[in-house]
């Protein structure tokens, strides 16, 4: 048989995407750190928690899952820490869960959700939910050219224009990092990414999905006003539980408008 050449090989990798964005989408994955997050979505989805974990012996995460309509939904859940038994967040637990999550059930479609922090500066307001134009990290700051550029790590989200006219979500440039809090140096950060919302999860799986080429849509409700005159972590707590009503409204929606359609149609 004589080899491959390269446009023969070319051709063959651009059939392959051609089919895997025309096919419907069976199996969605929805990534949310926290069990507050995850509970409501568990329930109106009537998932049950995989006895038999697909992921590795010994870690925290957890795999709800069950069919909906006709698509296959996996919720996965981090877990609590082992040491502190406080939920998993941030980038590290995210990244980790998402090439998981992506290797043990080769999903679709990825939804990123949680709740986040809104910059009234760029018209957020508590509730509010948005779907990430663009993602980027504001704390790996490395000044060594081109080095910096990798630190930040802005990449434009899955692009679905379809969605976002039938449901009417906001959109926003969202920019992760893994504190709470925002400290003067990651303020000069997430302005020069252009957020209107800031989380500790979303560029990190970003960066997974990407390197695996798996469709993902982040949708983000604001639980805090950062730029705001309360303490982020106490608005944060009083507003946790009535915007995860928010949040899991819209993934909700994202979810219905989801089934029975291809990638290339969202």
């Amino acid at each position: 048989m004589a080899p491959h050449d390269d446009s023969t090989a070319k051709l063959a990798e651009e059939t392959m995407v051609a089919e895997t964005v025309s096919k419907p989408i069976s199996t969605v994955v929805i990534i949310i750190a926290m069990q507050t997050e995850a509970l409501p979505l568990v329930t109106k989805f009537n998932l049950v928690e995989d006895p038999n974990s697909v992921f590795p012996k010994g870690v925290p995460w957890v795999r709800y899952y069950g069919t909906y309509k006709d698509l296959n939904i996996n919720i996965i859940w981090p877990g609590k820490d082992p040491a502190s038994g406080v939920d998993s967040v941030g980038t590290v637990s995210a990244s980790l869960v998402t090439y998981a999550s992506i290797q043990a059930l080769q999903p679709d479609l990825i939804i990123n959700a949680g709740t986040a922090g809104g910059f009234k500066a760029k018209g957020a307001g508590i509730g509010d939910v948005y779907v990430a134009s663009d993602v980027a990290f504001h704390d790996r700051r490395i000044p060594i050219p081109v080095f910096d550029l990798y630190g930040v790590c802005a990449k434009r989200a899955f692009s679905t224009p379809n969605l976002l006219k039938e449901l009417n979500l906001k959109v926003g440039k969202l920019s992760t990092g893994d504190s709470l809090d925002m400290s003067p140096i990651d303020e000069k950060s997430i302005t020069a990414n252009d957020a209107t919302v800031k989380d500790m999860e979303g560029a990190a799986v970003a960066y997974v999905t990407d390197l695996l080429s798996v469709p993902t849509i982040f949708v983000k409700a604001v639980t805090d006003i950062v730029d705001g005159d309360k303490p982020t972590a106490e608005e944060f707590l009083q507003n946790l539980i009535a915007v995860t009503a928010a949040l899991d409204q819209a993934v909700t929606r994202v979810v219905e408008f989801v089934n029975g359609k291809c990638v290339a149609e969202l």
